[in-house]
């Protein structure tokens, strides 16, 4: 269930993109913000994903590793076996790139959030 919060900030997205939209469609020179499109993702091969099977967090460049690290517990239908093979994608992904890791196993991500494991 969305809350009220959520809700309102969905609903000034849609017309932020909406008048985005309309100014390109205008003329206007509105850069498309940074990242991969659908179609650069869905050309991506399987063993770029942290979850292949789910084709979730590709682990391209270091701002993808950081993303999958920071999105990693909202990753849903996935077994701890998965996620410990993730989790070693990520941190291979992360050493190629440059990018240090805090936690040693992805269970320290949990700690302290809305799926504390203890």
């Amino acid at each position: 269930m969305s809350t009220e919060k959520q809700k309102e900030a969905a609903r000034q997205n849609i017309e932020k993109a909406r008048e985005v939209e309309s100014e390109r469609a205008h003329g206007e020179d509105i850069p498309y913000p940074p990242g991969l499109s659908t179609a650069e993702e869905d050309r991506l091969p399987v063993e770029d994903f942290a979850f292949p099977r789910e084709r979730k967090e590709p682990l391209i460049d270091a701002s993808h590793v950081r993303n999958a690290v920071a999105r990693f517990d909202q990753v849903e239908g996935v077994t701890d076996k998965e996620r410990d093979e993730a989790w070693g994608r990520i941190q291979a992904a992360a050493q190629r790139f440059g990018v240090h890791l805090h936690e040693q196993d992805w269970r320290e991500l949990f700690v302290g959030g809305k799926e504390k494991k203890v």
